[in-house]
């Protein structure tokens, strides 16, 4: 595959295939029955195989991603050679689906530093000195990673021996989130300097609050680009939005993925944008946005299309894991 110069920001997000069960639209199309352990760990190195390939050089996994720090371990040693990417992961989730389809809660929320510790060395195990970023998963403005002087001291001294520390956010009120973790200083330091949010051309509540963090010398990383398969082919709800993001891509002759990706790859302040594929064809589908260019007229009525931030996230919490 020929790489576009757009391609380098583009980051590979294993929530999708490091675990049996997730809110992604299309799960049985991509998935199928093929969800053991062998047959995901199979799934995330061709995937990882497709996306180097392809020239993406951002990894990013999570605790409570089930194996997904595991299977990246994994392409990392089949790849001595490689030392051009940057890993990243994230802490404050435990993963408790213990590999069931029908668990009735998949992971636990917990933002203590005695989380951080443990998750810490946890990371640490799979991962070693691979390790670049670690993200305090989904923090809010109530979950407590933005306000605990412990924690703070801890993550600080993770700083201090060479690890970039970031938050991820999630919920309508994201940009407070990010907000309050960008006043957040130790020792003299901006202690978050790596932001993961969601953003997408149905819920951008958070732009003005990433190109913010951009300016203050943060690197944003875009998830949930598609909107969880909603932005997919194939993954719609039906949504008045939806239908017409779906009409402005069949114009442009692209994927609705690709139209997602692109409208989020013009946001200058984004430094990474993550695909989600669950397969390496839809990685390769994503990794075409690099090559598109929006018409002004397109750009501008997209940005007509978005959804209020609290309906968005309330229909998010709906969606079940399959």
């Amino acid at each position: 595959m020929s790489t576009a110069p757009g391609v380098s920001r583009l980051g590979i997000g294993l929530a999708a295939i490091g675990r049996p069960a997730y809110l992604t639209a299309g799960r049985e199309r991509d998935l199928g029955g093929h969800r053991s352990v062998a047959d995901l760990r199979a799934r995330t190195l061709a995937v990882l195989d497709a996306a180097y390939d392809a020239g993406i050089r951002y990894l990013d996994a999570a605790r409570s991603y089930g194996r997904a720090e595991e299977f990246l371990a994994a392409w990392l040693a089949a790849h001595p050679d490689v030392d051009d990417v940057i890993v990243g992961s994230k802490w404050g989730y435990r993963y408790v689906g213990d590999w069931r389809m029908d668990a009735a809660v998949h992971e636990v929320k917990d933002h203590s530093p005695a989380a951080f510790r443990t998750q810490y060395a946890q990371t640490r195990a799979v991962l070693g000195r691979r390790l670049g970023v670690y993200h305090v998963h989904s923090a809010t403005m109530t979950s407590g990673a933005l306000d605990d002087p412990v924690l703070h001291r801890a993550l600080a001294d993770l700083r201090d021996h060479g690890v970039r520390i970031g938050v991820s956010t999630s919920g309508p009120d994201q940009a407070d989130a990010v907000r309050r973790a960008l006043e957040v200083v130790i020792d003299g330091e901006p202690l978050f300097t790596s932001i993961q949010s969601t953003w997408n051309v149905l819920e951008t509540s958070a732009g003005p609050a990433l190109a913010e963090a951009a300016a203050a010398g943060a690197r944003v990383i875009v998830k949930e680009v598609v909107a969880n398969g909603r932005l997919a082919p194939g993954g719609a709800d039906g949504t008045p939005s939806e239908r017409r993001v779906a009409e402005l891509s069949q114009q442009l002759h692209i994927g609705v993925d690709q139209l997602a990706i692109a409208a989020a790859l013009a946001q200058p302040w984004a430094w990474r944008v993550l695909s989600g594929a669950a397969t390496s064809e839809q990685l390769r589908s994503n990794v075409r946005a690099a090559s598109v260019h929006l018409p002004t007229a397109v750009s501008a009525e997209l940005a007509t299309l978005t959804e209020p931030a609290t309906a968005y996230w309330e229909a998010r919490s709906r969606r079940s894991w399959s």
